[in-house]
């Protein structure tokens, strides 16, 4: 009974550290994140189930730090910093529960604000979960996250599988795990009803100003909807595009396409977000890594930006990016509204252009190189 308490205190925007018997929700984040804790959970880390756990995440998390975590922070201090040390707020659509990709590029936003048609989910006390479902809803967990911690995103379905198993369910326990692995206190966590069903987390990290991260399940496609309203009401932000399955490239999400276009002052996107040809021509976009195909998605090749890369020979951007799990693969596009061009301007072959009006596009080279990633 005290379990379902505690959730309902929980999503009604009350701190578990209320009760001071049970884990705090920094606690938890850490307990399911495989890392070390006090308090009421200490115990349950004896467990083999747990240990198993601890090591499994360790190792996934290594990995992630050494190919992807390391190499993209690198990148965007020596090619972004302005960027990278931005506040303020930053949008990450059809980002599901992937706070992580969401933090590597703006570690400094104030708030991010996250949405898919992923529910929310639950976090019970983990103290009164039975020690025989312990080990089986870690697991779950673990191999929900197995693809974004493997490669660069999730795989929908196969996290809805696994996540719907036990108690432990939906966005919330990812969003926890990430924030515990990037070093942040979660400091609490309230479910919100509007402007769509979701979670609202504060967080800090050691001597650093409180974050705020929203998640919301809800459909992007369509117009101008409420959420996208009260998105624009937040002002223009940063905006990241990653495996967004090409959406955007159609009309049926167009709304989310005006808005990003509207509200962005940069987008970071790879080939999957908002397609070349749909920028208006007051944006630079600089286009970094290589563009090759993905054998999945062959109907959404760009002529336009494939001429961008043509012009010049390829480079790797020193890590994977997107759709695609290799290294040398890598695409990234930095939009930028109202900038300048740049001094490297090279625009696409006429025979590839799709307007007569084009955003300014530029392959740049990279400057210092980040740490090489090894390859998965």
């Amino acid at each position: 009974m005290k379990r379902y308490l505690t959730i309902a205190l929980l999503f009604a925007g009350f701190s578990a550290a209320a009760f001071a018997q049970g884990p705090t929700i920094d606690e938890t984040a850490r307990f399911l994140a495989g890392m070390p804790v006090g308090g009421p959970l200490e115990p349950l880390t004896h467990d083999p189930a747990w240990q198993e756990h601890a090591a499994a995440m360790d190792d996934a998390w290594s990995k992630k730090q050494t190919r992807q975590i390391g190499p993209i922070s690198a990148w965007m201090q020596t090619n972004a910093p302005d960027w990278y040390n931005r506040t303020g707020t930053m949008y990450y659509m059809f980002s599901g529960p992937d706070f992580l990709y969401a933090n590597i590029f703006f570690p400094n936003a104030n708030t991010y604000i996250l949405a898919g048609l992923e529910p929310i989910g639950d976090v019970p006390d983990q103290t009164r979960v039975p020690p025989d479902v312990l080990g089986p809803e870690l697991a779950a967990l673990r191999q929900s996250m197995s693809t974004i911690l493997r490669f660069q995103y999730f795989i929908t379905k196969d996290m809805r599988a696994e996540l719907g198993r036990g108690s432990v369910s939906g966005t919330l326990p990812i969003l926890y795990v990430f924030l515990a692995r990037l070093g942040y206190t979660v400091i609490d966590a309230q479910h919100v009803t509007s402007p769509a069903d979701g979670v609202k987390i504060t967080f800090a990290a050691p001597g650093g100003p409180q974050q705020t991260v929203f998640y919301f399940k809800t459909d992007l496609s369509g117009g101008n909807s409420k959420f996208l309203q009260w998105c624009a009401a937040r002002g223009p932000g940063v905006s990241l595009l990653k495996a967004a399955s090409y959406l955007m490239h159609g009309d049926g999400f167009s709304g989310v396409r005006n808005f990003l276009l509207n509200n962005s002052r940069v987008i970071f996107q790879d080939d999957s977000g908002i397609p070349l040809r749909a920028f208006p021509k007051n944006w630079r976009i600089d286009c970094y890594g290589r563009y090759v195909p993905h054998p999945e998605f062959t109907k959404y090749w760009q002529p336009d930006l494939a001429a961008v890369f043509e012009n010049n020979p390829p480079s790797e951007l020193g890590f994977a990016f997107g759709y695609h799990w290799q290294k040398d693969r890598g695409i990234l596009m930095v939009c930028t509204r109202d900038a300048p061009p740049r001094a490297t301007l090279v625009e696409p072959a006429p025979a590839a252009a799709a307007k007569t009006e084009r955003p300014k596009t530029s392959r740049r080279s990279r400057g210092a190189q980040p740490p090489a990633a090894t390859k998965e």
